[in-house]
Order: C-alpha cells, then structure tokens, then sequence
C-alpha cells in the first residue's frame, strides 16, 4: 500500500507538473504573440508620421494604425489608454480639433496635424518653428535644450520642464519674426511637458527618467528594454492638473498676443477669438 500510495503521489505531482508546464508555455505564448503585436517597427517610406512623438510612438508599436491614416476619436482614446494608460478626458479635446486639420469629415493622418494653428505650435520641444522651415520632424539641436537640462541628476522634473519651455520660447522669439505665443499655444506646450514626465515616469509626482525621455523622443520608442512599464497610475485631468501649474508657475510665461487662434480647416484663414 505504501509502494501504491508514493506511486499515486508521483503520478499526481508529475500530472501538476505537467500542467504547470502547460500553463507556463500558453502564458509565456500569449505574453510574447502580445509583445509581437505592439513590438516598435520604424515607419516605412509610405507610413506618415507627424509633429507629436508621442502619436508617432504609439503608431511605431501599433498602438495605432501603423501607417498613420485613418484616425479618429475613437481609435486615438483607445491607444492612449492601451499604450499610456491616458483616459479619455485627456486627450478627447485633442482628437477633435486635430480633425479641423483635414478635409475628410470622420478621419485624419498622423500628418495631417502638422497644420500650422491647430494643435501644432511653435517653440515645441523637438520640432522647428512653421515659419522657419520643418515643423514635422525630429531636431536633436532643438530637443539638446531639454536633453541637457536639469544637469547633474537623471531625472526630469516639472521644474527643469518650466526652465525648458521658458529657453525654448526665448530661442523662437529671437529667431521668428511670426512666432505665434498666445494663452492657447503655452496651455498646449505645458499639457505636452505633463504628458512626458507622466507617461516616461511617475504621473503623480512628474519625475521621469532621462534616459526613457530621451528614447521617447529620439527614437518615438517606448523604452521597454531599458525597463520602462506602462503606468499603473491612470493618466487623466486630475493627475495632469497640479504638473501643469507647476510647469507653468516654472515657465515664468509672459503672453505675446492678447487673442488664441485655430484654423478650422486646411485651407481656412486664421481665426481669432
């Protein structure tokens, strides 16, 4: 009976062994067929991308359409909470007026958004002023004021952010004679600063790791293998709100026009209201 008994003991333990085996093999499957599905891949020649690495990199994962067309309220609410952990009363505004950008009535592209007085703004953090040239791609000149702030730690924080837009703002208004700078522009600018300390670190104090900043937008990345991981903290208006202040309190931001603008088309004149 005792041989009986430690045979039915082995039995049993090699059966949970089996299945634990089994269970490890289909999870360790699904994780990876997962990571397959949002791995980075670089945009190829016909794939559009735009001003904003944070739309770009949700694309590069396919988070969003790979190709960057066919976007729509819908379809941006869903990446960035799949990608960022953002909710929608984030980045519903956004998606919006980013359709003012095109003709079509129910979608844009990833380059559509580039239209100059929509979400699109000077003194970005990565990107040229319209006026001046190309306000779509990446700048490494540009973005050194940010890649170099803060020295002497390895961390971004809301007041090295503030001190960042505050020197990027002084470098287009000696540099472009049609800077626009009005409340609109700066509410945008310290939204995008909120937006990268938040998603690149920890949203409920805004500290973010230089090197996962700096993947982000050097290379429109998520820096998952350097150990970045989605946030477990929703992103949403109420952690946003106080980093925003901050920013803003840090930018030391003077208006330069009294009146914001948008274009409500394409091929519509500014309006100003």
């Amino acid at each position: 009976m005792l041989v009986a008994a430690q045979r039915d003991q082995k039995i049993s333990m090699t059966f949970k062994s089996l299945l634990f085996s089994l269970g490890t093999t289909l999870l360790l499957a699904h994780s990876i067929k997962g990571d397959d599905d949002h791995a980075w891949i670089a945009p190829g020649p016909n794939d559009l991308r735009g001003p904003c690495p944070g739309l770009n990199t949700l694309a590069n994962h396919g988070f969003l359409p790979r190709d960057g067309r066919g976007l729509n309220v819908t379809v941006i609410l869903d990446a960035g909470f799949n990608g960022y952990h953002m909710q929608p009363d984030i980045l519903a505004l956004a998606a919006k007026v980013s359709l003012l950008a095109t003709n079509d009535p129910t979608s844009f592209t990833l380059d559509d958004i580039k239209l100059h007085g929509n979400i699109e703004h000077d003194a970005s953090l990565s990107r040229g002023d319209f006026a001046l040239g190309d306000n779509v791609h990446f700048n490494e000149t540009i973005f050194s004021t940010l890649a170099e702030s803060n020295p002497g730690a390895d961390v971004y924080n809301t007041t090295s952010a503030g001190h960042v837009q505050q020197k990027r703002l002084a470098d287009s208004e000696a540099t472009n004679p049609n800077l626009t700078n009005t409340d609109k522009e700066f509410f945008v600018r310290s939204v995008e600063s909120a937006f990268y300390l938040s998603v690149m670190g920890n949203p409920l104090i805004g500290v973010a790791p230089k090197n996962f900043v700096q993947i982000f937008f050097r290379e429109e990345r998520l820096p998952i293998a350097e150990g970045w991981q989605r946030s477990e903290t929703p992103i949403n208006a109420s952690t946003l709100g106080p980093l925003i202040r901050d920013i803003a309190t840090q930018s030391n931001w003077t208006a330069g026009e009294g009146c914001h603008w948008v274009r409500l088309g394409p091929n519509d004149p500014i309006v100003r209201f």
